[in-house]
C-alpha cells in the first residue's frame, strides 16, 4: 500500500494578534489526503487559507494544531525537504545573478552537485535558453516565472507544490508549462497546484479539493465533482417543423437549429429523436452539458453560504 504524498488531518492555523485582540483563525480543522503520483489542484476564493495551507505542509508556518505527514515523514525533516520541489507565489530573485549562477545556488542548497548541463537542460526545457546569460533583474515577471519552475524542477523531485505557477506568463507560455506538468506527473510525480486560473487547473489536475473560510467543502475526482447534468443540447439542419419539436419535448435555444432536452433516462433522449425524425428533422450535433470547475466552485461556495 503506497504512502500518501500529503496527508493532513485536523489542520489549525490561527495568527495571533497583537493587545490581546482575537486571531485570525486562516484554517479551521483541515483533513486532506494526496494520493501519490495525481496531479491534486486546491482552488478557492481569496483569504480562503490556500496559501497558509501550503505554508503548513511545508513547514514554513508551524500549525496550531493537527498532524502534516508529507511523503510519509515530516516537513520538517531534511531528507523529506529534498524530495519537494517548490515555486512560492511570490517568487524574490536575486536581480545581479544569472540563471545559471541562481539554479546552481539552489541545487547546492538542496544538497545536490552543482551541475551545469542539468541547469541548461532545465532552462531549455522552461524556454530560457536565450536569456540565459542575463542578469535576472532584467527579466520579465513571465521569465522570472518561468526560472521559479526550473528551480522547482532540480533535482526530480517526488512532490511539485506550485502557488500560483502561471501567473504573468502569457497564453502560450501557460501551454508550454501545462506540457512540462503533464510530462511529470506521467513520470511519477505528484503535483500539487494552487491557481486561480480554474480552466488551467481543469486541464493539468485529476483530483481538486475547494477550501473556503479555512474548511475543505469538497474534495474528489474531477469527473465526481464536475458530474454531467440531465440536460442535452441538440442542432438540427434548416428546414425543420420547430412547432413537431417543442411537442417532442424539446426548448428552442437562443441560435437558429438550437435547441435543449431535459432526458436523464437515455430512453426517453432516444424517443424524443424519433419523433423528431419522424417529423422530418436532421440532427447534426449532440452534446450533454456537464460543469466546468468554475461552476463546480460557483454552486459550492453558494451551498455553504
Amino acid at each position: 500500500m503506497s504512502v500518501p504524498a500529503i496527508d493532513v488531518r485536523g489542520l489549525q492555523k490561527t495568527y495571533r494578534r497583537a493587545f490581546g485582540r482575537r486571531g485570525h483563525e486562516a484554517l479551521r480543522g483541515v483533513d486532506l489526503t494526496v494520493p501519490e503520483g495525481c496531479a491534486f489542484g486546491l482552488i478557492g476564493p481569496n483569504g480562503a487559507g490556500k496559501t497558509t495551507f501550503i505554508k503548513s505542509i511545508l513547514g514554513i508556518v508551524q500549525p496550531t494544531a493537527g498532524t502534516v505527514r508529507v511523503l510519509g515523514g515530516s516537513p520538517e525533516d531534511p531528507r523529506i525537504r529534498a524530495r519537494i520541489g517548490y515555486l512560492p507565489e511570490r517568487l524574490h530573485l536575486p536581480g545581479a545573478w544569472t540563471a545559471l549562477a541562481f539554479l546552481n545556488t539552489v541545487a547546492r542548497l538542496k544538497g545536490l552537485p552543482a551541475d551545469r548541463a542539468q541547469s541548461q537542460r532545465l532552462l531549455e526545457r522552461v524556454g530560457l535558453t536565450a536569456v540565459e546569460g542575463r542578469r535576472i533583474g532584467g527579466y520579465s515577471k513571465g521569465m522570472r516565472q518561468r526560472l521559479g519552475l526550473a528551480a522547482a524542477l532540480l533535482g526530480a523531485p517526488s512532490l511539485l507544490v506550485l502557488d500560483e505557477p502561471t501567473d504573468g506568463i502569457d497564453p502560450l507560455g501557460r501551454m508550454e508549462v501545462r506540457g512540462i506538468l503533464q510530462e511529470e506527473v506521467r513520470r511519477g510525480t505528484t503535483l500539487f497546484l494552487n491557481s486561480h486560473l480554474l480552466a488551467e487547473t481543469e486541464r493539468v489536475c485529476d483530483r481538486v479539493a475547494i477550501l473556503a473560510n479555512g474548511r475543505v467543502l469538497r474534495e474528489g475526482r474531477l469527473e465526481e465533482l464536475a458530474r454531467p447534468r440531465p440536460r442535452w443540447t441538440l442542432r438540427f439542419a434548416p428546414g425543420l417543423d420547430e412547432a413537431a419539436l417543442v411537442a417532442a419535448g424539446f426548448q428552442r435555444g437562443n441560435t437558429e437549429g438550437l435547441y435543449h432536452l431535459e432526458a436523464e433516462d437515455p430512453r426517453v433522449l432516444n424517443a424524443a429523436l424519433d419523433k423528431a425524425r419522424g417529423a422530418g428533422a436532421l440532427l447534426v450535433e449532440l452534446t450533454r452539458a456537464g460543469q466546468d470547475l468554475e461552476s463546480v466552485l460557483t454552486s459550492t461556495l453558494g451551498e455553504a453560504a
